[in-house]
């Protein structure tokens, strides 16, 4: 019974996720309605990133010295030049802003890209998929129901504006977001040998050229 008691105390909390634009590069929204009023707490949440899908911090700084979005990846450094079967997992805590239609709701924007798969048999596309996120609060000046929150090991400010630490909490009964499947373009592994030899063709055209007109302008002493 007080189970029961204390689901019923903790009001539900709901998050959603979505890959807008096509292609490789696309931008990840997440919407979060909390089950009560934030009180002043610092939203954020939490995103596991998969090998097939990364940040570019290069463009993620960019944008925050623009306040047009705010988050703090680990680790810090990526290789966007990396491949999806050598590339690493991260963790992206992505800061939502407050929506003014609604003092429950918040919502936050980061572009994220596909990385590059190795060719496929039989088929001409690969799927990532990417987890529910995990809602997360922190309030340096308040405090939330033990009942329904639970400290969380993320070890980040309240803001992405200050190096001050502070608690940050998430929901014991964590809302059920369905997970996202990013579809990525992939070569046919049939196709290898044309692409290899038009490939080689094409640069021993090129280096011919380059030779060509480096014996006929340039000047050798």
């Amino acid at each position: 019974c007080v189970t029961v008691d204390v689901q019923a105390a903790c009001r539900v909390t709901s998050v959603t996720q979505e890959l807008l634009k096509e292609g490789f590069h696309r931008d990840l929204l997440v919407k979060v309605e909390l089950g009560e009023d934030a009180g002043g707490c610092a939203v954020a949440a939490q995103v596991h990133l998969p090998s097939g899908i990364y940040v570019d911090p290069y463009e993620l700084a960019t944008l925050q010295q623009h306040n047009l979005t705010k988050a703090v990846l680990s680790p810090a450094a990526i290789d966007v030049e990396a491949p999806e079967y050598v590339a690493q997992a991260a963790v992206l805590l992505l800061f939502l802003e407050p929506e003014s239609r609604c003092s429950r709701c918040f919502r936050g924007t980061v572009p994220v890209h596909a990385c590059y798969h190795r060719p496929a048999r039989g088929t001409h596309q690969a799927w990532v998929p990417l987890q529910g996120p995990q809602v997360l609060l922190c309030c340096c000046h308040g405090q939330l129901s033990a009942e329904c929150w639970e400290p969380a090991e993320v070890d980040t400010p309240c803001s992405s504006d200050t190096n001050s630490s502070c608690q940050w909490h998430t929901t014991k009964h964590r809302p059920v977001c369905e997970e996202l499947m990013l579809r990525v373009p992939v070569g046919h592994r049939e196709h290898s040998s044309l692409v290899c030899a038009l490939t080689l063709l094409t640069t021993g055209l090129c280096s011919g050229l380059i030779l060509a007109a480096a014996c006929k302008y340039g000047h050798f002493s």
